[in-house]
């Protein structure tokens, strides 16, 4: 009795061409694929979950070239779909930068800077960088991980590997989805730029009735004050609100 394992290059190829898509949408995809976790932990963590797909998408994979060229063209039409929709969807995580970002300028608190966990460290607006940090904190308390998980399952029936990459309708989707990451982010930090319209208006008047008084130099502490227990009040509504979109975002790339 002898054993046949010629079934063996075929299905290292699909695991491969499989593991081309799913790990380059991990290493991209938001709380799952930040910087702060080891590279190790993200690969192994890839490697694992291909390995959980493959029986449910090996069927519908391509069949492996006979040449090394068609070969290489399977792995990189996969890898360039995983980039890209990883990197649309890391375009969200914009939202908190700039909702952070106005927030620190309309409350005076500008100059204070962190580590933002979500830009590889880089020094942001300390707001900004709290933002950020939640959102991942709450993609996680909210199970929107297993959607984000589920998204990369589906992304196989909206994009076949046999299908050509649409570079034109990926390049239009990652405009409009700054743009719509830009609105996300004005929205959540509305009421900071209503709050700081009328604090400076405010001030500014007061500083032309008493020219003798350095009016932005003392109101200093009441701007930090009040912005802070805006924040505080409002930080509950503007977490609901991002969460909403990247869910909103997320069910865009299911079949």
């Amino acid at each position: 009795m002898t054993i046949s394992l010629d079934w063996l290059p075929g299905a290292a190829f699909i695991y491969l061409l499989l593991f081309a898509r799913i790990a380059a949408m991990l290493m991209l995809m938001p709380a799952l694929g930040e910087q702060t976790i080891p590279v190790r932990m993200r690969l192994s963590f890839a490697l694992a979950f291909t390995f959980v797909l493959y029986p449910l998408l090996s069927p519908d994979m391509p069949a492996m070239p006979a040449d090394l060229g068609g070969m290489a063209g399977l792995l990189f039409h996969e890898l360039a779909i995983g980039l890209m929709i990883g990197a649309i969807v890391r375009l969200t995580m914009m939202a908190t930068q700039v909702a952070g970002s106005i927030i620190a300028f309309q409350t005076g608190l500008s100059g204070a800077l962190a580590a933002d966990p979500t830009q590889a460290g880089i020094q942001g607006a300390i707001f900004a960088s709290f933002l950020s940090f939640l959102a991942i904190a709450l993609i996680f308390a909210t199970d929107l991980h297993h959607m984000a998980l589920a998204a990369i399952y589906d992304s196989y029936m909206v994009f076949s590997p046999t299908d050509p990459i649409m570079f034109d309708d990926f390049s239009q989707l990652a405009l409009s989805t700054v743009a719509k990451a830009f609105a996300i982010g004005v929205q959540m930090a509305a009421p900071f730029i209503v709050f700081g319209l009328v604090f400076n208006l405010g001030a500014g008047i007061l500083a032309r009735l008493m020219p003798q008084l350095q009016v932005y130099f003392v109101l200093m502490p009441a701007n930090i004050i009040i912005g802070l227990f805006l924040f505080a009040v409002l930080l509950i509504m503007m977490m609901g609100w991002y969460l909403t979109a990247f869910e909103d975002h997320l069910a865009m790339w299911r079949g």
